[in-house]
């Protein structure tokens, strides 16, 4: 069975796709299509500067050709996501996420480097992994 305090880092998606803040709104869409995903942390100098997310693409979906040649990620994106370190438990995380009412969180490393992103998909993925064990335990007694 799981400890009762599970790292978030546990069942972070590590290593994901970034952009730069300039990458044009087009090329972030063909980058999250390309990837699957839903949630783009935007970097700059190394930082996680912002977090782009199919939601705010959408709301661009509709400029034209010339229009979405002039926006930039850094013009889209939710500045200063919310972040956590890889060692926050991950109802603590989950709570967070519940709260402020985001999809994803920034995880980092002890020294703040960008270590994954926690998304909803992965809390459902723990979610399935504790109450499977916990099954699997109680069949066991």
């Amino acid at each position: 069975m799981l400890p009762i305090q599970v790292p978030v880092e546990e069942f972070t998606t590590p290593d994901p796709v970034t952009a730069d803040a300039s990458t044009m709104v087009d090329d972030l869409r063909l980058l999250m299509e390309r990837h699957g995903i839903r949630h783009l942390p935007i970097v700059q100098d190394g930082a996680v500067v912002g977090i782009v997310s199919d939601r705010d693409m959408r709301l661009f979906a509709g400029l034209s050709a010339a229009e979405k040649f002039q926006v930039q990620a850094s013009d889209i994106m939710a500045e200063n996501p919310l972040s956590v370190t890889a060692s926050t438990p991950l109802d603590e995380v989950a709570f967070l996420m519940s709260e402020r009412k985001v999809g994803s969180v920034i995880v980092k490393d002890e020294e703040g480097a960008l270590l994954g992103i926690f998304t909803a998909t992965d809390a459902l993925n723990a979610l399935i992994e504790i109450i499977r064990e916990g099954r699997a335990s109680a069949s066991q007694e």
